[in-house]
């Protein structure tokens, strides 16, 4: 496992005392009212966490990709639906103009960002481009000083209530994904802009997510990130880094899963002993802790790589898809060990069920990631 600094160590134990300590004792209510209670979020702020990827230039704690991936492992621990509404917003939804937006974009939003004042998202997925991310109709035209984007977006975490949205729209059909996509900067007040219906979910409680309109929404030429035309390789890299510190996340809650399963198993007495010595049982503990610190290891290794300025693509593709794949085996597990009482709703176990599922989904299908390592391997 990779060497951490004494201060990243320190930064590692302040949030796992804060999730544990603080998040924690919320979760059952963060469950039933659907709304991650303002003060969880302001202390999450105080601690950095909204600028854990942003330089300290800009006032962020300017972590790099295993620092991050550290926090967010810690983070994961905790409910899945407050982790989300902090990681897209330090991942995905701030990385775009972190690492390709002008110092226009960066001196104009990052301490905002960086401090909680704004909240970002990223828009992406449409109703046709959900996996299929070369198929999107969002378009923006150049009108004088500015562009004019006009499409819809859907499925956008944070959509509700975010301040700043990264906007990948069609700038040259001709061109398609090399030169035809371009990212852009969009604030929620920006004319033309609005947010339709919020949807209702399976899990990830008190994460929102909802559709967005653009009816000749006007966005200054400034904001674009990074090149006019090189869209979708922005994209590309954003979610490169996104698949990696997701994949943290899992790990962090599968670590937290074995946990409960384990104080669980020494708890429960049946048959006149505790299950723990139920050897059955025993395996199955062991096969999750085994899969999760395989991949932990080679999560870490594809966060070096990034780190170092290597595209790491297929690797990326990997961490994701088995880190994913990883978390929902170890939930399905964990909820068996628990037997019936983890099927029911005050138990933790159930939620992690329920928020594993999505994984496997966003962020690009797990099929997507297949592809996308067959693909590096074939040299297509």
């Amino acid at each position: 496992m990779i060497q951490l600094s004494e201060e990243l160590s320190q930064i590692a134990r302040t949030v796992q005392e804060f999730v544990d300590n603080e998040v924690e004792p919320y979760a059952q209510q963060i469950e039933e009212e659907d709304h991650v209670p303002e003060h969880l979020l302001e202390q999450a702020k105080q601690l950095g966490l909204y600028g854990m990827g942003i330089p300290e230039e800009y006032g962020g704690l300017g972590l790099d990709v295993i620092g991050k991936c550290l926090v967010l492992e810690k983070m994961g621990r905790t409910h899945n639906g407050f982790v989300s509404i902090i990681s897209a917003h330090t991942g995905i939804g701030s990385t775009g103009i972190v690492r390709l937006g002008s110092e226009y974009l960066k001196k104009k939003y990052l301490p905002d960002l960086a401090e909680g004042k704004l909240l970002a998202a990223f828009a992406l997925s449409e109703p046709e481009a959900g996996s299929d991310a070369t198929n999107i109709k969002t378009r923006a035209e150049k009108k004088s000083d500015r562009w004019i984007i006009n499409g819809m977006k859907h499925f956008i975490t944070n959509g509700p209530y975010a301040d700043l949205f990264t906007v990948i729209a069609v700038t040259d059909p001709s061109k398609g994904v090399k030169g035809g996509f371009t990212a852009f900067a969009v604030e929620k007040d920006f004319p033309g802009f609005k947010v339709g219906a919020v949807d209702k979910k399976m899990g990830l409680r008190g994460s929102h997510t909802a559709q967005l309109f653009f009816e000749d929404c006007e966005v200054p030429e400034e904001n674009v990130i990074g090149e006019v035309g090189m869209g979708y390789a922005s994209a590309l890299k954003i979610l490169t880094e996104g698949r990696c510190t997701l994949a943290a996340r899992a790990y962090g809650s599968c670590l937290k899963l074995i946990e409960l399963a384990s104080d669980y198993m020494n708890q429960r007495v049946q048959f006149g002993k505790p299950i723990a010595e139920n050897q059955g049982l025993r395996w199955i503990l062991a096969d999750m802790a085994t899969e999760t610190e395989v991949g932990r290891a080679f999560n870490y290794q594809v966060a070096e790589q990034l780190q170092n300025g290597k595209k790491a693509v297929k690797e990326a593709a990997m961490t994701k898809m088995y880190a994913t794949e990883t978390f929902n085996k170890v939930a399905d597990r964990a909820l068996q060990i628990f037997g019936g009482v983890g099927y029911m709703k005050e138990y933790a176990v159930e939620r992690f069920y329920r928020d594993a599922r999505i994984t496997k989904i966003y962020e690009g299908t797990n099929e997507i990631q297949r592809n996308i390592v067959a693909a590096q391997l074939l040299g297509k």
